[in-house]
This record gives structure tokens, C-alpha cells and sequence, in this order.
């Protein structure tokens, strides 16, 4: 079995999020990953980064549409837009880049700016 370049794990990463699948978001992760959520919070290793997964704040899992993916050297930089369903506020959309900086073949970093769209 060819093993999974870095782009394949970014792309694991966002089936894993489209479909809930902790596991499956959990296994492209090196154990001490930092997920800088940009203007929201950052967090430090897999337990909370699983705990941001499923944000309390969200229902349901987020529709996400890749739109772009550059890779140079150990980073994966995407961008696309996105729909998800707020608890207070309903559904919404918005627009995302995310940063994946790699270490040993796993994502070490992640960082996320989300930014909502009217």
C-alpha cells in the first residue's frame, strides 16, 4: 500500500469533519496538534482539539467545499466555502482557509480563519 501523501490527509481530515468521524480527523493528527482557530481559540493536543470537533455551539455536521489546495514543502494551504447550522443563530455560511503545517507525516498545526459570507 503506497502510503498517504499530505494531501491525502487534508483530505482525510475533511471527510473526517463532513461526517462527524472523530477517528477518522483524530488519526491525521501528530498527538500534541495545535488547531489556532483564528479571532476564536486555540487548542493544544488531540483531546481538545476532538472537543472542538463537535462544537456545542454547532448541530450537525458541516458541509465543506474544497476549492483550492497548494502544497509547498510541509504545509497544505486550502481554501473553500462552507455551510454549517448555529444552535442560536440557524444555518449560515462562510468562506475558510486552513493552514496545515506537517512534522513526521502528520498534521502538527492547523491554522483556521472562518469568515461568514451574507
Amino acid at each position: 500500500m503506497t502510503p498517504k501523501t499530505q494531501r491525502d490527509l487534508v483530505a482525510e481530515y475533511f471527510e473526517g469533519f463532513r461526517t462527524s468521524d472523530h477517528p477518522r480527523i483524530l488519526a491525521t493528527l501528530t498527538d500534541d496538534v495545535e488547531w489556532v482557530i483564528h479571532g476564536h481559540r486555540t487548542t493544544c493536543g488531540k483531546a481538545e482539539f476532538d472537543g472542538e470537533i463537535e462544537n456545542p455551539a454547532f448541530t450537525g455536521s458541516p458541509e465543506l467545499d474544497v476549492q483550492r489546495t497548494h502544497e509547498d514543502g510541509p504545509v497544505v494551504v486550502t481554501t473553500g466555502e462552507g455551510h454549517g447550522t448555529s444552535v442560536d443563530h440557524g444555518r449560515f455560511q462562510f468562506a475558510f482557509n486552513d493552514l496545515f503545517t506537517f512534522r513526521d507525516g502528520l498534521i502538527a498545526r492547523v491554522d483556521s480563519y472562518v469568515v461568514p459570507l451574507p
